[in-house]
Formats: structure tokens, sequence, C-alpha cells
């Protein structure tokens, strides 16, 4: 298994452990190394690895059997959805983006805890505001936030299907990272917590429909140039 450099995405390791399973470096049933092994083997931190195995969950290749390990699940390639959606306009991929994460909002707001409501702020206090460098390690912790928001609506098709995109998501994040793309800055992020933190579904998905509309607004006039 080729070493990945640090400033590798999770989806980077998560390819590269697909690519073996795929491969067949593990038939189906078979159990993974554990994380530390594979951590060596990625040269990745630990995190990273919990992070792509978690994709790979998603993805329908890979189980996790508490107390027991990873094991895999099936080694048929089911990546085809995920390179397609790769293929479509960054506009498309903001919209399909925002159906899933205004509805994540709405359903958090509906079954909002205090407990969850500590979650998101300390999430948005980690993910902080972009500096110019490590755009990974930024990549990662505002996925982080997001993916919070979409656990906190606690529906497991959603879920699950944040976590199938997660890489893709993770992609659409480091396009505003640029020039061209207006990143959505605290106050915008902030604003979803403070929705969602008055139960009211309404207006989370307002504020999320306001966090992504500047967005949308500069891929539109991109498009049209």
């Amino acid at each position: 298994m080729q070493s990945l450099a640090k400033t590798s995405l999770v989806d980077s390791a998560a390819e590269a452990i697909r690519a073996e399973i795929v491969g067949n470096r593990w038939s189906v049933g078979e159990k993974l190394p554990n994380e530390a092994q594979l951590s060596a083997q990625l040269s990745i931190s630990r995190g990273t690895v919990r992070e792509a195995v978690r994709v790979l969950v998603s993805q329908g290749y890979l189980e996790t059997r508490q107390g027991s390990g990873t094991y895999v699940l099936s080694v048929v390639d089911a990546i085809g959805p995920l390179t397609m959606a790769r293929r479509a306009t960054l506009r498309d991929q903001f919209e399909a983006r925002l159906a899933l994460d205004a509805e994540a909002a709405r359903l958090a707001a509906h079954r909002q805890t205090p407990e969850v409501i500590s979650e998101l702020r300390r999430l948005l206090t980690e993910r902080g505001n972009y500096d110019g460098h490590d755009k990974a390690g930024f990549v990662e912790r505002d996925l982080a936030f997001h993916r919070a928001v979409v656990a906190a609506s606690q529906n497991f098709v959603l879920v699950n299907m944040y976590e199938f995109f997660s890489s893709l998501i993770g992609e659409t994040i480091e396009a505003t990272l640029g020039k061209d793309l207006q990143e959505p800055d605290m106050a915008a992020h902030a604003a979803i917590v403070d929705a969602i933190e008055t139960g009211d579904p309404e207006l989370a998905e307002a504020a999320v429909r306001r966090f992504m509309a500047p967005v949308l607004r500069d891929l539109e006039r991109l498009l049209g140039s």
C-alpha cells in the first residue's frame, strides 16, 4: 500500500484503502488491519484513517463490528454515483449540497437538544476562520461542523447519504477558499446554529439558504460570464 503525503485529505486515504479492497487485497468477510497498522502503512494520522473508514462504511465497502474491528463487506466498485457527481458542474454540486444541508437543518431544529447545540458551537469554535494556511486541515474542520448538523437531524438515511458524498462535499468547501467564490464566514455558520437552537424548522432552513446564497450567486455569475 502506497504512503500518502501529509497534505492529503480524508478522501485520499479512503481512495487508497478502497483501491486495495477492489483489488482484492482483502476478501469479503476479512478483517482489516487496525487503525495503528493502517496509519503506519499510509503515513497518516489514526484520526484520518478513522474518518476514511467511516466514508468507506457509508459507501458499502466496509462494516464495523463493535468490539471486533472493521471487515470487508463488498469488493464491488460502488463509486459510480460519486464519480458522476464529480463530473457535474460546481453549481449542480452546491445545489445538491444545499438540498441535503437545508433538510438536515430543518430536522435538527425539530430534534435539537442543549447537548447538540453545545457540540455544534464547540465544533464551530474549532473550525475558526481560514487564514490562508493548512487548507486541508480547515476543510476537515469545516466538514466536521456540517457533518454534525446532519447528524443532529437523527435521520439515518440522510446521515449516510452525506457520508457517501462527504469527499465531494469537502471539495465544494475547498472551492470556496479560492478567489472566485465567497467562503461563508463564521457569522453565517453561527446563524445556522442559532436558528437550529430556536427549534423552528423554517428558520433553520432559511439560515442554510442564506448561507449558500452568495456562493450560488457567484456561480451563476461565473457561468454567465
